[in-house]
């Protein structure tokens, strides 16, 4: 496990407004009021990867243009989740824009409302 990127990661998702961590099947999983906004994984592949949620279209596209960065998780990656690989050089600044528009769409509207863009 790369305890690195889970704290990098951790620290992004627990710097919005009103997120915190639990842990859920054995994995570090952030929330919104309850609900799931990013979760931590590890494969045999990979010792480090996030999944997120994703706008309508962009699982797709970013698959298509970074396969090595991005796929489509199990479980969620139906429901248009977005799996992002944070062994070596991940792009941080990416991880944590990524990490907010998930945020975004899983916070209540008056909330999302208050980070910037």
């Amino acid at each position: 496990m790369n305890l690195r990127a889970l704290a990098r990661l951790r620290a992004i998702c627990l710097a919005l407004p009103d997120a915190a961590e639990r842990e859920t099947w054995g994995i570090a999983t952030w929330r919104i009021r309850d609900r799931i906004f990013c979760m931590w994984s590890t494969t045999d592949r990979l010792q480090a990867a996030m999944w997120c949620k994703a706008p309508p279209g962009s699982q797709e596209v970013l698959v298509a243009a970074a396969p090595d960065r991005f796929f489509v998780p199990p479980y969620v990656g139906h429901k248009g989740w977005i799996g992002v690989v944070l062994d070596g050089d991940a792009d941080w600044e990416e991880v944590a824009a990524l990490v907010r528009r998930s945020w975004r769409m899983t916070a209540p509207k008056r909330l999302a409302a208050t980070l910037p863009d």
